[in-house]
């Protein structure tokens, strides 16, 4: 795993959403059966603290991380484990089955939902209140439950948020202006089918796969995607299947490679080898193709990410978890809040292309800093922090869009932008196959 790839890997390899339905099972149904630990005021104890494919890249920084924690509490212990992203969701599953969870849990999106939703996770919020404060307002929101009020069920850790990466010469060549770039989804679009116009068939403007690109479309153009009660899908209206009609014209006029609608090509070979206009909204995916691809990065071009009328980006987020059953409760927040400090995650992104979600890290002058404004690097990094003090972080993909449920609306998107169906019975097909896995979960 190479420095750039951490965050995509982190959460890109857990095993797909599927699995949440079927391994749920076992576990059992709500928070009553696990019992709450409390606190004793002194923080001892051995806990055993669980990363996400971490080792070998950052051995040294995460044990360092640890062997300082155990320095100010000489009374605490660390067992660090670190497991691959294969099956990641299952090795939960079965520990939550066996009562074996480790005190300190390192989640994505997917795993969070899978261990809060049947109270399995400690609530930081009323364990720790004021640490709410520290972090950044749209990283601690994101690890509320539905349902569960102002309960919060992670400590936030790093995070990477969007932003928006085109290759300036190619910009250009479709006759369009490089500081001027969309800044909607709509414009993103009339963009894409001025480059499909003028291209000439040489190179494309963006991918067609639909699954990077929902529910973050509908969200930044103020589709609902979920009724006030967060219990059903809504994103049946007008402005999806409005949506789905111009992503059929635009594949159709060949603003995105055919090929990509029913694959995952290699975005990165694309872009590097100058077929197609628009990146991956990624930090990350900058500093690989300024390693992979020093031509095509001359003239790699970064802005805030496409947001819409409602000023709105997603991030991916990663967090610590805490065992609601915990032997050791103020060993195990203390280490989660030491791993999530402002200083210890500024350290981390020397090492990995991310951010803090610590709003002291965030604050760090690193992240402010656009150099001479030609170098997309570091430009990128300066954008992303920015974008993540200011904006309003609810694009974020919410926990009940599912891995599965992502999978059943994308099915029906790619047959309606194929021509195979109508727009309108996509979208709807989508909500109701939707809403039958969101049902099942629930049952669970």
């Amino acid at each position: 795993m190479t420095r750039t790839n951490l965050p995509r890997m982190a959460v890109g390899t857990l095993v797909a959403g599927a699995l949440l339905s079927t391994a749920a099972c076992g576990l059992s149904g709500g928070s009553g059966d696990v019992k709450e630990a409390e606190k004793t005021g002194r923080v001892a104890g051995e806990i055993t603290f669980r990363t996400l494919q971490l080792k070998p890249a950052f051995t040294a920084y995460v044990q360092g991380v640890i062997d300082a924690f155990e320095k100010k509490y000489p009374d605490a212990k660390v067992k660090w484990e670190d497991v691959p992203g294969d099956g990641y969701n299952e090795k939960l599953v079965a520990d939550a089955q066996a009562g074996a969870l480790p005190d300190v849990v390192n989640l994505s999106t997917d795993s969070f939902q899978l261990l809060g939703d049947r109270g399995m996770l400690a609530d930081v919020a009323t364990l720790d209140g004021e640490s709410a404060k520290e972090y950044v307002p749209g990283a601690w929101e994101q690890f509320k439950l539905p349902g569960k009020g102002d309960g919060v069920y992670a400590y936030p850790w790093y995070v990477t948020p969007e932003i928006l990466t085109y290759n300036k010469e190619l910009f250009a060549k479709a006759g369009l202006d490089p500081a001027k770039p969309p800044t909607s989804v709509e414009q993103f679009f009339d963009y894409a089918e001025q480059i499909a116009a003028r291209s000439g068939g040489q190179y494309s403007a963006f991918m067609a796969d639909p699954k990077g690109r929902l529910p973050g479309d509908w969200q930044k153009m103020g589709i609902p995607i979920l009724n006030e009660k967060q219990d059903r899908f809504t994103f049946d209206t007008d402005q999806a299947v409005a949506w789905v009609e111009r992503m059929k014209d635009l594949y159709a006029k060949g603003a995105m490679p055919k090929e990509s609608l029913l694959k995952s090509d290699d975005i990165n070979q694309l872009y590097g080898g100058g077929k197609i206009v628009f990146g991956p909204g990624s930090p990350g995916f900058v500093k690989d193709i300024k390693q992979n691809a020093p031509q095509v990065y001359a003239n790699t071009q970064v802005a805030g990410a496409v947001t819409g009328k409602l000023g709105h980006i997603g991030i991916y987020a990663q967090s610590l978890g805490i065992k609601k059953d915990t032997k050791h409760l103020d060993a195990a927040a203390e280490f989660a809040k030491w791993v999530t400090s402002g200083p210890n995650q500024v350290e981390f992104s020397k090492k990995a292309t991310i951010y803090p979600s610590n709003a002291q890290g965030l604050a760090d002058p690193r992240f402010a800093d656009r150099g001479d404004g030609r170098d997309a690097e570091t430009v990128a990094r300066a954008i992303g922090a920015e974008q993540l003090k200011t904006a309003a972080l609810d694009a974020n993909t919410p926990v009940q869009w599912t891995n599965q449920v992502g999978d059943a609306v994308v099915r029906e998107m790619q047959k309606a932008i194929k021509g195979e169906q109508d727009a309108r019975t996509a979208v709807k097909k989508a909500q109701e196959e939707a809403n039958k896995l969101l049902a099942n979960a629930v049952k669970k």
